[in-house]
């Protein structure tokens, strides 16, 4: 049974409306309408053959301005009118609306994405356009001067005594004399007073709705991608603990490669009209969303493979790749996967969702690397509970184990003399325990 998909559709008749599937597989990769088809793909045939193919052509040119090719073809004996359409450099309208494919459905551009998409046909991209009110005064120098260093490999004209205006103009970071959009993502004080959306919230989960604590990440793109790595590190994810003899050794229970692939793919990649960037940290689990799904010819299964790159703001990915912070285009997430096995840990999974694309990664052996050696059954309960709840009282001690008060002090003092966990707060009725982060031990 033959069945529609991105550039096939059936129609049963003809009828002016079926515009739509032809306006879009001209905006998309082409595609072929053929009529006489019912949506199983059974030909029932056509009625007025001739007469279609006389009126096809012209309706198509007079509505959609191109040319199709039509042509009529035979199967189990029933009449099929075809209508092929190519790909148009140019964006095609019908009656005032643009239509692309996607999968085998035809979907009306609106918003950002039609914004977009009339950027790239006019050979632009969202980031190379004016940000309005912005100046020099905007631009934080300490993070250009820390460009200068990181691109001195793949920039070799970045001197470090050039000016600010003239590098950011070599890297086509100014449009008409004034900034563009993509200058004060990377460069900007504040990008957040023009992009209400462009910061980053991290937050801690002890399961799907509980909240435990949050933090939001502002500041231009480089900024960003440190300081979010920094919470993670410091605040939201835990250590596996292991022992060199004496020493004792800490490392995230995520690789930090990974996290930083991802998170830089997020900042370069995402839609900044609407909604923030958003890392949740669970137990089991880390998910990161960003706004804005794939770009059009790239699928989930594509991620799982080395895949041409297409960024949907070609100039931050251009500075982040000269600043070495995007190693190779097309392999970040292969890279995110290389590490988890290296890791011992799940791939991690990629999805289109809400409007955006996530990566979540799994951590299913928590438990077993907390395991410290001189802890008693008691003492890792503990530990346990903290790591799904972020922190414990006494009060809470005593009730997780059943003992006395004063042998939940003794188990909370001796985690600490370990640097296991760390006690909080300034007195004993509001003092709590947290894990030992891993710049702390």
């Amino acid at each position: 049974m033959k069945k529609e998909n991105e550039l096939v559709e059936f129609k049963i008749d003809w009828r002016d409306e079926y515009m739509k599937p032809l306006c879009a597989f001209a905006n998309t990769d082409g595609g072929r309408l053929i009529i006489g088809l019912n949506d199983s793909g059974i030909p029932v045939g056509v009625s007025r053959a001739d007469k279609l193919l006389e009126d096809i052509p012209n309706k198509v040119r007079n509505y959609l301005g191109i040319i199709p090719r039509v042509s009529l073809q035979s199967e189990s004996g029933k009449e099929l009118i075809v209508v092929e359409v190519h790909p148009s450099e140019s964006s095609i309208s019908f009656r005032g609306s643009f239509y692309v494919r996607s999968g085998s459905t035809t979907q009306e551009l609106t918003g950002r994405e039609l914004e977009s998409f009339l950027l790239a046909r006019s050979g632009r991209t969202w980031d190379s356009q004016i940000t309005s009110n912005s100046s020099m005064n905007d631009l934080d120098e300490s993070t250009i001067e820390r460009f200068k260093v990181l691109s001195e490999k793949r920039l070799p004209f970045a001197s470090r005594t050039e000016g600010p205006i003239d590098l950011l103009k070599k890297l086509n970071l100014v449009t008409d004399g004034r900034l563009n959009r993509a200058a004060v993502l990377l460069f900007g004080k504040e990008p957040r007073r023009f992009f209400p959306g462009a910061f980053l919230r991290i937050g801690a989960f002890t399961n799907d709705t509980d909240l435990i604590r949050t933090d939001d990440v502002n500041g231009n793109l480089f900024v960003q991608v440190e300081e979010a790595l920094a919470l993670l590190r410091t605040k939201y994810i835990l250590s596996s603990v292991s022992y060199d003899g004496i020493y004792r050794k800490d490392e995230m229970v995520y690789p930090e490669k990974a996290l930083r692939e991802a998170i830089t793919n997020a900042v370069v990649h995402r839609d900044y009209s609407a909604y923030h960037t958003q890392i949740k940290v669970f137990p089991n689990r880390l998910v990161l969303w960003n706004n804005g799904g794939l770009p059009n010819g790239i699928s989930i299964e594509d991620l799982l493979k080395n895949h041409v790159s297409q960024p949907r703001n070609e100039l931050l990915a251009d500075v982040f790749f000269k600043a070495g912070l995007i190693e190779t285009w097309g392999r970040g997430t292969i890279l995110m996967m290389e590490e988890c096995r290296a890791h011992k840990l799940p791939d991690p999974i990629f999805r289109e969702e809400s409007g955006g694309f996530s990566v979540s990664f799994f951590n299913t052996s928590y438990k077993s690397e907390l395991q410290i050696p001189g802890l008693t059954p008691r003492q890792q309960q503990i530990v346990e509970f903290v790591m799904k709840n972020g922190s414990i009282t006494n009060e809470q001690c005593r009730e997780l184990t059943k003992v006395s008060k004063a042998t939940a002090t003794r188990d909370l003092a001796d985690l600490v003399e370990k640097r296991v966990l760390d006690q909080k707060g300034k007195s004993k009725k509001t003092s709590y325990y947290t894990l030992v982060s891993h710049n702390e031990s």
